[in-house]
């Protein structure tokens, strides 16, 4: 069994940037892919970037690239999501979520998820 608890979330101007962490429990953390989504009110979750266990290999969705970065200190047993460049559309609850499946995109690979934290950015 993994547990995910998300940190790093809070209050950002348009254009300034935040760091998220993910810290895992778990021995078999290492051996994950993992992944980011969020939820803005309203709206369905959808899929931020992921990472394989090796490689890494990473994956990003298109709204993202460029300004969003994913990386994993499995030493640490923690993910992060470095933003940058953000904007008020990226206002909502993220999730950190981990699986043993590939790289993907979306959800039902997924079978640990954290509990989310808010991230709202002002214009």
């Amino acid at each position: 069994q993994v547990q995910l608890v998300e940190s790093g979330g809070g209050l950002v101007q348009a254009g300034g940037s935040l760091r998220l962490s993910c810290a895992a429990s778990g021995s078999a953390f290492s051996s994950y892919t993992m992944a980011w989504f969020r939820q803005a009110p309203g709206k369905e979750r959808e899929f931020v970037a992921a990472l394989t266990w090796s490689g890494p290999y990473t994956y990003y969705a298109d709204s993202v690239k460029g300004r969003f970065t994913i990386s994993r200190d499995n030493a640490k047993n923690t993910v992060y999501l470095q933003m940058s460049g953000l904007k008020p559309e990226d206002t909502a609850v993220y999730y950190c979520a981990g699986g043993e499946g590939p790289l993907s995109a979306q959800r039902e690979p997924y079978h640990y998820w954290g509990q989310g934290i808010q991230v709202t950015v002002s214009s």
